[in-house]
């Protein structure tokens, strides 16, 4: 495994359980002490995790990671998903894109299409989009919350309550077949209803980690979502069949190994190349 890949699932891991232990993180990934004690350095050195008693925790939120950390992990899956989104837009659509790491990578990617209007709560949405050239994007307003950098609260609920859109690209972070969608703050799982209840087309994008995972605010359950671009992976075609079932459409975005491996070693600390990996 290579070590940007290793760090990203040591972040993952840890913002899942809330902290972990050099001993806990060995065991999960397969690797000695020693690697882990490495990664932990990096990881620290780049004000990603803090150390507490026994181990460490992930900085600034237990169970949510900050906007810029999410935006480095999975990258190739998300430039993927992002592909497969793109060709769900029209000319003349109006879209809305909730905040979120991988509705930034869809931001991000978009080119070629005429006569486009945006909807978001994402501050950093907003700017990739004003950067990428487009001119006609409303940010809904309100409070100003971080990990995720969302705009939340009455002020926003009330801007999204009177705008209807096209298409809405969702982020979660998490889906249970079951129990729907979820997010860990509850102000942004309310702006995110009212984004579904005001959009003729909902679709959830998301990389396979998210299968499964229950967070603490539930959004809305998976009949309200028309379709979910995922990452074609083992995960996703076991979920697939009870996906169908449900009557949501399902489209898995094919991702090539080798841009996983070159976005996992992307923007990855030198340190951690120069032989002394194990």
């Amino acid at each position: 495994m290579r070590p940007r890949e290793r760090q990203e699932r040591v972040l993952t891991w840890i913002a899942k359980h809330g902290s972990g232990s050099v001993k806990d993180l060995a065991r999960e990934l397969g690797v000695s002490e020693m690697t882990i004690r490495r990664d932990l350095r990096v990881l620290q050195q780049h004000r990603l995790l803090e150390h507490v008693t026994g181990g460490v925790e992930v900085k600034r939120s237990a169970t949510e990671l900050a906007f810029e950390v999410k935006r480095r992990l999975y990258q190739a899956e998300k430039q993927a998903i992002a592909r497969q989104a793109i060709q769900l837009i029209e000319s003349g659509m109006t879209i809305a894109f909730s905040a979120g790491t991988t509705t930034w990578a869809i931001a991000h990617a978009l080119r070629g299409f005429r006569h486009l209007t945006f909807v978001t709560n994402s501050t950093n949405i907003a700017l990739e989009l004003q950067q990428q050239g487009w001119s006609h994007i409303i940010l809904t307003g309100g409070n100003f919350r971080t990990p995720s950098d969302a705009l939340v609260g009455p002020f926003a609920e009330y801007t999204a309550r009177h705008l209807h859109t096209d298409l809405l690209f969702l982020g979660v972070h998490g889906l249970d077949v079951e129990e729907g969608m979820s997010t860990p703050n509850i102000q942004e799982a309310a702006i995110d209803r009212v984004f579904i209840h005001h959009a003729e087309r909902v679709v959830v994008v998301m990389d396979p980690t998210k299968w499964g995972v229950k967070a603490l605010a539930h959004i809305a359950p998976i009949e309200d979502i028309e379709t979910i671009i995922t990452c074609d992976s083992p995960s996703s075609r076991l979920f697939a069949p009870r996906v169908a079932e449900k009557g949501v459409e399902m489209i898995l975005a094919p991702v090539n190994t080798e841009e996983i491996a070159n976005s996992h070693d992307q923007d990855a600390p030198k340190e951690v190349y120069e032989g002394r990996d194990v």
